[in-house]
């Protein structure tokens, strides 16, 4: 027997193909993120009363992406963009306003948690939009540095000194401004200069000797701008200068912003080492009238899955691998940004935990034309409305037109199928000249929902939450927040003796040990090399005893860092005791009959109750640890008790 101490996050840094592999040579990445703009908006795609002659240059000298997806509204397309995941599956439904109590769980993986190891250098400037709270910040998702409004630049407060209606500037995790109305006329100008600044910054370690090699790390900026949300602001050098009024005129900003960091890289001469991408986070916001922007030929806006609430103009660039002026129709998306930056820095996606999205180099290197992914889903907060495979979408549910419009008359008969490519603007109905389509893409829609859609998903992970959530700023405003669900009374665990494998307790029933030291024993028999034998919690806490190519595995996880012991488990399909413990100070101790107990070190207490469920002989939800295990145990596990120091049932 041998201890084997695994910090997962650790183990992941140093597997072949990442860390040791990653860091030299590896690509810069930038990532402009446009809010509300929408298919029609800039010149590439054939907006002609305003000029992004930058952008129109980025497609020349890049590739246009005409069917790239992003999600109804504001903070779901962030955090798909963040996590590769859909808003459903990491449990962002909505749109989180100022002191919201939720936001982007600080477990979750981000692109700037995964490159930041890799040596990246990490900044994030606009737009967060995935929770204000300081546990929810990009200080505390893998960015090194944010500069910021955390939410959209409509959501005003009133500061309690002055009286103001404002929005914070944020500087790392600190306002650093209140910003009000006027203010937001500079605010493309602020975030385009520090965008600046940091890409300097980061060559200021850069060997200039001849055939040295370079020292200065690369960068990953994410630069999710505020423009061009209403109230739209555009700065006072740009006001007048287009033929679609004030909207125009800040797209035209944000082109010219593009351009100075376009200039930057090619003065820095890191042009040919960095992919630009560029797209929106939804459709343009239809009942703003001339604030609104255009969908161009497709149908609906902003909050709906229509194709115009979802299908953003999307462009790629990196003059040394991309083809000059070359066009991708196959579905992709914001989920798949994560994978194809990991996929470029030389690193692999980790198997867990599970996220949606795929590796689009091969489209971009113009090495394929199909796309990565068997389908794209269209989720309205936790409902599935529709899906795309190919040419065909498939609705599924009564579209609303756009944020604030209701459905039309069309949208009412369901299911209706629409081929994108003969109609892109979803107006003929081909559900009954096509019923195997229908059948087929019926059946990808049910699977994805018992998944994560619905109000019973099988693998949909927690959302952040905090208990006294605050604004950024003393405000005077009533909070619109509505009150913490009162708490109920803790349920009498049941007695854990009777379950079967296979059993579960739900989470009300299950052994209490949130901030609490216990012991979990049972009697084990089975044959099986690998098999998942008891399991509580998920992704962001909990722990779990498994077997793994014949090691018994005692599994604890704190978020991103999963602690365990192991020791040899026996093949002789005997009877054993098992004696697992997590102590005070979050040491592991693994026993097995009256063997030399195995230890290791957590980095504390399971501080809060897990909210899965207890499962005997499975994991139903998501996974607590990373099991070999395929198929259903076989064996015996009984006199199951999880117990306090004391002796007292839990």
């Amino acid at each position: 027997m041998r201890l084997l101490l695994c910090l997962s996050a650790l183990f992941w840094l140093l597997a072949p193909g990442t860390l040791l592999h990653a860091a030299a040579g590896s690509p810069n990445i930038i990532i402009h993120f446009i809010d509300d703009l929408g298919y029609g908006d800039i010149g590439p795609f054939g907006a002609v009363k305003q000029k992004t002659p930058h952008l129109d240059r980025m497609a020349r000298e890049g590739m246009k992406l005409t069917s790239f997806y992003a999600a109804p509204v504001c903070s779901v397309s962030r955090a798909q963009m963040m996590t590769g995941c859909y808003g459903a599956r990491v449990s962002v439904p909505g749109v989180y306003g100022p002191g919201s109590r939720n936001g982007l769980h600080p477990e979750e993986h981000t692109i700037a948690d995964r490159l930041r190891p890799l040596g990246y250098a990490t900044q994030c400037i606009g737009k967060w939009h995935v929770g204000d709270q300081p546990a929810f910040l990009p200080t505390k998702q893998g960015f090194d540095h944010y500069l910021g409004i955390p939410y959209s630049n409509d959501m005003l407060k009133t500061a309690s000194m002055d009286g103001r209606r404002v929005v914070p500037l944020v500087r790392d995790d600190k306002v650093e401004r209140l910003l009000d109305e006027a203010d937001q006329d500079r605010i493309e100008e602020i975030y385009t200069d520090e965008a600046v600044k940091f890409i300097r910054s980061t060559q200021a370690t850069k060997n200039q000797e001849p055939g040295t090699k370079n020292t200065a790390p690369p960068f990953f900026l994410y630069f999710p701008h505020t423009a061009v949300h209403t109230p739209i602001h555009p700065g006072k050098a740009f006001q007048g200068s287009s033929q679609n009024g004030r909207f125009g005129d800040w797209v035209q900003e944000v082109d010219a912003s593009i351009g100075r960091v376009f200039d930057t890289l090619r003065e820095l001469q890191l042009d040919t080492n960095t992919l630009v991408i560029f797209t929106s986070d939804n459709g343009p916001w239809l009942i703003k009238g001339p604030d609104g922007g255009s969908a161009g030929p497709l149908r609906g806006g902003k909050g709906s899955t229509w194709e115009g609430g979802v299908r953003v103009p999307t462009l790629a660039w990196w003059p040394s691998k991309i083809a000059p002026g070359s066009v991708c129709d196959a579905v992709a998306g914001t989920i798949d940004v994560l994978p194809t930056c990991l996929k470029i820095a030389g690193a692999e996606v980790p198997a867990q935990p599970v996220i949606d999205g795929r590796d689009l180099s091969p489209l971009l290197f113009g090495q394929s034309k199909d796309s990565p992914r068997e389908a794209h889903y269209y989720f309205s907060s936790y409902n599935l409305q529709a899906v795309r495979q190919g040419p065909w979408k498939l609705a599924l549910e009564t579209q609303r037109e756009t944020m604030g419009k209701d459905a039309a008359s069309d949208a009412s008969v369901n299911p209706r199928l629409y081929n994108l490519d003969q109609e892109i603007g979803e107006r003929t109905n081909l559900a009954a000249q096509h019923p195997d389509i229908v059948a087929k893409l019926t059946a990808l829609a049910e699977a994805m929902t018992t998944e994560i859609g619905g109000n019973e998903p099988k693998s949909r992970r927690p959302p952040g939450e905090v208990e006294n959530p605050v604004t950024l700023y003393p405000t005077s405003d009533k909070s619109k927040e509505r009150p913490a669900p009162k708490a109920k009374a803790k349920a009498k665990p049941s007695d854990l003796s009777k379950l079967q494998p296979g059993d579960k307790l739900d989470a009300e029933n299950a052994p209490q040990i949130a901030d609490t030291p216990f012991t979990l024993t049972c009697e084990l028999t089975t044959a099986q090399r690998d098999a998942i034998l008891i399991a509580h919690g998920g992704a962001s806490t909990g722990y779990a005893l498994h077997l793994s190519a014949g090691k018994l595995i005692w599994a604890i996880r704190h978020g991103k860092t999963l602690t365990t012991a192991q020791t040899d488990y026996p093949a002789d399909n005997q009877p054993h005791r098992i004696t697992a413990t997590l102590g005070q100070k979050g040491q592991l101790t693994l026993q097995l009959d009256q063997n030399t107990p195995i230890t290791a070190t957590s980095p504390s207490l399971i501080r809060t109750q897990p909210k899965e469920d207890f499962c005997l002989g499975h994991d139903n939800k998501v996974p607590v640890a990373n099991y070999t295990a395929k198929g259903k145990f076989e064996g015996k596990i009984v006199n199951v008790k999880v117990t306090a120091p004391q002796g007292a049932s839990k």
